[in-house]
Formats: structure tokens, C-alpha cells, sequence
């Protein structure tokens, strides 16, 4: 737990210090967000991921928690940098909104997902809140809803068949994961005889337009445009992640067109130390959905899972070229097709 604890609090405390006094602490937040997480991937062994996680971390439920409320005061501070009403610097403003987007796209993001896997009630509430500042209350619903049922299946649209590329997975994701999640959740509503305005997309939409509103009230349109450019850019992060751990794994169908269950070998995985910690272990993606209520400090890679060449961020930047993307997955994807 030491490690989670750390390195997550390492990059909150830089990030608050780029917001608020800018100047050289906005360029080491940069330089330990992107070039110093690369470079301690390299540095530390690749065996050090494979350790048994259980005897390694006690359970992360008071950080899961304290980043969870990090990430609402680092959105405010983000949107008053990047907007201009802190007087930072053209170069400062630019490099922030990069620093803060990285943090909400890959930390925000990693430990929203693990609180809405709680089983309590309030640290699943502060799930949905971050989701719901970042504009993507949705994906609350549709990730246990609809993702952890049809993962590695062309009945989820954040599960890419192998030879699409992210631009044509991007709007598909977004929007198929919004509409499904609607659904589901007004088809289990139906089914309990709950009322409809208990429907969780109204405090979505509605939390959202609530953010919307602080930021127009309180920076204007310059806060308006910092929101939804950071949003913005934190969703496409949470939509490549997606896309690059599911990428062309298909689940099988047997002769009455039932999907197998869900195995190791349909997720993409990155054992690389450093980057998973940061990310609370959301590159370990394999062993969360076969075990989707076990805690991020427990989850564990295996050597048949497949295999990521690169950490999961960097192959996220590698998924925006698509020509380089094909080149460098579809020949390792091929041991893993069933069919």
C-alpha cells in the first residue's frame, strides 16, 4: 500500500502546487506525470508486477477515498489555472492542462472505477460524483451494467474488433455506452417497480449541468471552456484505455449462440510497476473481470495473460496511430483469437 499511497499523493501535492503558485512546480508535475513514470517502467523490473499482491498491499479503501476527494478539489483548481484567472503564463496554462488531464483521465478515472465496485453505498456515491464532474456520469451505469456483461463481445461498444481504429471506436463507445447504460438501468427499474425519477442518469445529466453552471457562475466562459476541454480530454483518455485492453479479444459463442464466460485471456494487461501503481492497478484488467468486487492492492497478473509491449498510457498514445497500432498488436493478438 505504501507504493499506491506514495506515488498517488506525490502527483496530487505537485498538481496543487502548479495550480495554485505555477512557474517551475508546473513543469515538474508535467515531467513526473509523463517523462519520470516512463523512465521508472524501465527502470524497475518487470518480475517485481507478478508478486503476489495479497500478502504485498492491505486494502486502499481510505486513499480510494481521499483521491476521490483530491480529484474534486484539483478539478476546481485546474479549471482556475487553465482558464486564465490565476494569471499563469500561456506555457504554464498549456502544460497544466495536460498535468491535470493525465491525472483525472488515468488516476480520477482508475479510482472512480474502483469506488463504484464498492459494495458500501457512500464511497460508490463518491464514485458517481467524479464520474459526474468529469461529465461521464454514465459510464457508472454502463460499466457494471453493461461492459463487465458483454466485455470481449460485439454486444459492448467499448470492446474494439480487431482492425477498427480509435476514431471509429471513440464515438461509438461513447455514445453505445450511454444509450446501453440507459437501458439497462430502465429495464431494471421497470423490473423492481421503481419510479423513474429515481433513474440515476437524472443526477448524471443533472450533476453535469450543475458542474457546467459553477464554472460559467464563477469563471465565466474562459471556466467553461477549461471545463469542458479538460472533460474533455480525461474521457478520451478512460475511452483508449478501453480500447487498448480489449482490443480484438473476442469471447467465443457455442452451437445455441452463448457467449462463453469471461477468462483471463480477454483483457490486455501491463505489468509495469511504476504506471500501475499510479493507476491503482487498473492495467492489471484481467483479474477485474474475473473478479470484479476484489480490491485494486489484491489484483494479480499471470504469465498466460495477454500482454501489453509497452506500459497502458504510452499505449494509449501508440493507439492514435493506427498504422503503428496494427504493426504492433495485431501479430501478438493472433496467439490469443479462439476463432
Amino acid at each position: 500500500m505504501l507504493w499506491f499511497t506514495l506515488i498517488t499523493t506525490v502527483a496530487v501535492l505537485l498538481l496543487m502546487m502548479a495550480g495554485i503558485a505555477g512557474g517551475a512546480w508546473v513543469l515538474v508535475s508535467f515531467i513526473y506525470l509523463t517523462i519520470f513514470t516512463y523512465f521508472m517502467d524501465r527502470l524497475i523490473q518487470r518480475s517485481v508486477a507478478y508478486q503476489d499482491s495479497d500478502g504485498e498491499f492491505p486494502a486502499g479503501h481510505n486513499l480510494s477515498a481521499v483521491l476521490g476527494l483530491a480529484h474534486c478539489v484539483l478539478l476546481v483548481v485546474g479549471v482556475w489555472a487553465i482558464s486564465g484567472a490565476g494569471n499563469h503564463s500561456i506555457w504554464e496554462r498549456g502544460l497544466c492542462f495536460i498535468s491535470f488531464g493525465i491525472f483525472f483521465g488515468q488516476i480520477s478515472n482508475a479510482n472512480a472505477h474502483e469506488l463504484i465496485h464498492r459494495s458500501a453505498r457512500w464511497p460508490r456515491r463518491l464514485g458517481v460524483l467524479v464520474y459526474t464532474t468529469l461529465l461521464f456520469g454514465h459510464h457508472a451505469s454502463a460499466h457494471p451494467k453493461v461492459h463487465h456483461i458483454w466485455a470481449a463481445s460485439d454486444m459492448d461498444p467499448n470492446s474494439a474488433p480487431v482492425g477498427q481504429s480509435v476514431y471509429q471506436f471513440l464515438p461509438r463507445a461513447w455514445a453505445g455506452s450511454f444509450v446501453k447504460g440507459w437501458r439497462a438501468e430502465t429495464q431494471a427499474r421497470q423490473k423492481a417497480h421503481k419510479p423513474m425519477w429515481s433513474h440515476p442518469y437524472l443526477a448524471y445529466i443533472g450533476g453535469a449541468l450543475g458542474t457546467i453552471w459553477l464554472a460559467c457562475v464563477t469563471l465565466g466562459l474562459p471556466g467553461l471552456g477549461a471545463l469542458i476541454l479538460l472533460t474533455g480530454y480525461a474521457q478520451m483518455q478512460l475511452l483508449i484505455s478501453d480500447y487498448v485492453q480489449h482490443y480484438g479479444l473476442r469471447r467465443i459463442r457455442d452451437a445455441t449462440g452463448r457467449l462463453e464466460s469471461i477468462k483471463a485471456h480477454h483483457s490486455w494487461n501491463a505489468p509495469h510497476f511504476y504506471s500501475s501503481a499510479l493507476m491503482l492497478n487498473a492495467p492489471r484488467h484481467s483479474d477485474h473481470h474475473l473478479h470484479p468486487s476484489r480490491s485494486y492492492p489484491a489484483l494479480t497478473l499471470t504469465q498466460d495473460m495477454p500482454t501489453l509491449p509497452r506500459p497502458l498510457p504510452f499505449m494509449g498514445v501508440v493507439a492514435l496511430f493506427p498504422p503503428l497500432w496494427r504493426r504492433m498488436m495485431d501479430q501478438r493478438l493472433a496467439k490469443f483469437c479462439k476463432s
